[in-house]
């Protein structure tokens, strides 16, 4: 609106065209007068193609009002919303921060669209005019040599599978968790499920900020929290995998090594199973037993002249795997985890004040141990190469070039023997063959995985899965949470078993299966789209 250009119009008339009350009509007129009588100012945003029919039918009627077309983000699928990110108005602080940004300018938050916000926002065109005291405009400043032409933004290209994506949110529905799914060979992320989600299409247009206060607001199933970057789990049995390597690598077990497991070691409980097991039979049955003592033997080894010396040996090679730390992906908001270091525990008991029984825990994956599902999915992809692993992305090309960050075709190699690796992967397979994790098991395709189950301080434990496919030649690695669930191979790993066999077969064999997860609720839903 030109507030000076306006005169004997029927306010109730164009309230009605627009749909706002009289009081907000004249608040943003009082506020376009302030600004200035003569320069335009807005007064509606994002009035839907409903309203906009409506009103150029009769804008003859309303002169000083007009209608400024601009470009509006649309979501063409109401999935992977975490991934995806939102795009939100500039406040005062982005624009004192950056002169780029202008009043009215949108900007990318969280997700691909923060994180590639300077590629797809292009660069800015501009025109100078001469205007009079009017502010009516007399033709272009210098003959235009001042002014420039827009850019627009380069085009992305994710490395989300679409229909992998979509088809494990449908799995994760009424249920708190998150699916992490990496290609091993480049570390491109196939899905990114954050359960509950929400359709990034309810943060776009006129809505966005009612949908956006109702979704920040529920505060219980917290379905902007993006648990797949943001929680830190215990990995629990998922956790033994790398034990096993470490004490391979470090010389005090190998794979023959048996030990007797009595229901549980000292205060550690374990379920029963045949005993004593070498370490395939130990990743199989997932005996908590032989990775204590795993553990222990790698805390208590001679080589080192303390415990504390052996725990930052055993935190080096967490560190090569990603874990305690970030990434480096292009995900804004990844967290570090945590890998507890001994001045961590003399902080507790003390310098010379602990022992290996004091953090054995540790050696299920449980105690002090915190890991983000997407660290997890990136150590599974390591074992699936044998023994390194690409920083994982999500998006695999940006422009018309295809370029990449070369952080994300750096290999990342561990110091781990890639014949330990091997040993691993037989336990893991021996797993989904005929151990914990037979609920992932698919037909003709060899599937290495291993289930956990993490004790949860906030309720029931939580159910853990993690795999990949085909053993030879993987192609997906995977790793499942599933909040409150209970025993790893009860949910976790037919979800990711289904997920699997989706990616590489795209089809589902055990229909059976797939509607039992289907039906699981958990208390995980939120509002449809529609009701929001």
């Amino acid at each position: 609106v030109v507030p000076a250009q306006t005169s004997n119009i029927d306010t109730f008339g164009l309230c009605n065209l627009l749909g706002i009350d009289y009081e907000t009509f004249r608040e943003r007129m009082k506020a376009a007068v302030n600004y200035s009588r003569r320069a335009p100012s807005i007064l509606l945003k994002q009035i839907s193609d409903q309203t906009y029919a409506r009103l150029q039918e009769k804008l003859f009627l309303y002169p000083g009002f007009f209608v400024q077309p601009r470009t509006l983000r649309k979501y063409t699928q109401p999935v992977a919303a975490h991934a995806l990110g939102y795009v939100s108005e500039v406040d005062d602080n982005v624009i004192r921060k950056n002169p780029f940004y202008k009043t009215g300018d949108y900007i990318g938050k969280s997700g691909i669209e923060e994180a590639y916000e300077k590629e797809l926002r292009g660069k800015r065109g501009v025109k100078i005019y001469l205007v009079d005291v009017y502010s009516r405009v007399k033709g272009s400043y210098a003959n235009g040599a001042k002014d420039t032409i827009a850019v627009q933004g380069s085009d992305i290209i994710s490395s989300i599978d679409l229909d992998l994506q979509k088809y494990g949110e449908l799995l994760m529905k009424n249920k708190r968790g998150s699916v992490v799914a990496i290609e091993p060979k480049t570390g491109e992320v196939l899905a990114l499920i954050s359960s509950p989600n929400y359709d990034p299409g309810l943060l776009v247009g006129r809505v966005r900020s009612e949908n956006f206060a109702d979704l920040l607001a529920d505060t219980v199933l917290q379905p902007l929290y993006n648990r797949a970057l943001m929680a830190s789990y215990p990995p629990g049995s998922t956790f033994k995998p790398i034990i096993g390597l470490i004490g391979l690598q470090e010389g005090v077990i190998t794979p023959e090594t048996r030990f007797a497991c009595h229901n549980g070691y000292l205060f550690v409980k374990c379920h029963s199973h045949p005993s004593p097991l070498n370490l395939e039979g130990a990743i199989q049955t997932s005996c908590n037993a032989y990775f204590c003592q795993t553990f222990r033997k790698v805390l208590e080894n001679p080589r080192y002249n303390s415990i504390s010396d052996a725990l930052g040996k055993w935190r080096g090679y967490l560190d090569e795997f990603g874990f305690g730390k970030k990434l480096g992906s292009d995900f804004v908001n990844e967290l570090t985890g945590f890998i507890p270091s001994s001045s961590y525990f003399d902080k507790y008991y003390t310098k010379n004040g602990w022992h290996a029984l004091t953090v054995i825990s540790m050696g299920i994956g449980q105690g002090e141990v915190g890991t983000t599902p997407l660290q997890i999915a990136n150590m599974t992809a390591a074992i699936a190469n044998r023994g390194y692993y690409y920083t994982p992305h999500i998006v695999k090309a940006v422009g018309k070039d295809r370029t990449i960050d070369k952080r994300f075709t750096t290999k990342h190699q561990i110091s781990i023997d890639s014949s330990n690796f091997e040993e691993i992967i037989l336990g893991m397979e021996a797993a989904v063959k005929g151990g914990t994790g037979r609920s992932a098991a698919i037909k003709d395709v060899i599937v290495c995985g291993k289930t956990g189950t993490a004790q949860n301080p906030h309720g029931k434990d939580n159910s853990v899965f993690i795999a990949f496919a085909p053993k030879d030649n993987p192609q997906i690695a995977i790793a499942v949470y599933v909040e409150n669930a209970g025993f790893g191979a009860a949910y976790a790993a037919p979800v990711a078993g289904l997920m699997i066999e989706k990616y590489i077969k795209d089809t589902i064999s055990n229909k059976a299966l797939e509607q039992r997860i289907l039906e699981l609720n958990l208390g995980g839903n939120i509002k449809e789209s529609e009701e929001q």
